[in-house]
Parts: structure tokens; sequence; C-alpha cells
């Protein structure tokens, strides 16, 4: 068995992009654990995530605001999680500009 070793989540983070980065970092039936890297990147307007699974969303670094249909906006610093049950419409609606917002986004299904 080789040496194991950590991984840091918030090194050699890639400078500004013009499109969202998703990253799978694990995955396994019924459970997908992504980073997702914003440089102020939001969800379309008039477009709502609807996913068929549950997600938790920590956020590492930046800062961003998160939508949640019905709900007050949400402002997100680090350290800020979220679970967002299935079927529940939300989007990021900032997102800064400035830095990269680093998320951790667990995908997992409702059964179990």
């Amino acid at each position: 068995m080789s040496a194991i070793k950590p991984t840091n989540l918030l090194n050699a983070l890639p400078g500004a992009e013009p499109h969202e980065r998703f990253e799978s970092l694990l995955r396994q039936p019924g459970f997908h654990l992504e980073r997702i890297l914003s440089w102020g990147q939001v969800t379309p307007e008039g477009e709502w995530y609807d996913q068929v699974g549950n997600e938790w969303v920590l956020l590492l670094a930046g800062a961003a605001r998160l939508l949640i249909e019905g709900q007050d906006e949400l402002a997100l610093q680090p350290g800020d999680a979220v679970l967002l049950p299935a079927h529940c419409r939300h989007r990021v609606s900032w997102t800064d500009p400035g830095q990269a917002t680093v998320w951790l986004a667990l995908h997992f299904d409702s059964e179990g």
C-alpha cells in the first residue's frame, strides 16, 4: 500500500476562468463529492437548479449568495454549509468576482 497523504482543496487554485469549474473528487453509487470553483459566475437569470437528489454544500473560501425559491437570499461566507433537499429549487445569485469562491458539494440519494 502506498503512503496516505493529505489533499488541500485550497492549494494551487487556478486563476479566474470564464466558466465555473466542477471537479469530481469521489464518486460511489448514490454519492458524488465535487469541488466547484467560481469567479463571479451566477446561475443564469430565470434558471433554477432542481435536482433529483440531495445536495449539501460547504463554502470553503470566497463569498457567495444563494437564492432558494420562496426564501430570502442567503449570504454565505467560509464555513457556511447548506443542505438542499431533492427538488429544492435554488440558484447562485452572486459569487465574489475578485477571488475564487470554493465550494465543496456532496450529492447523495434520499434513500438509505
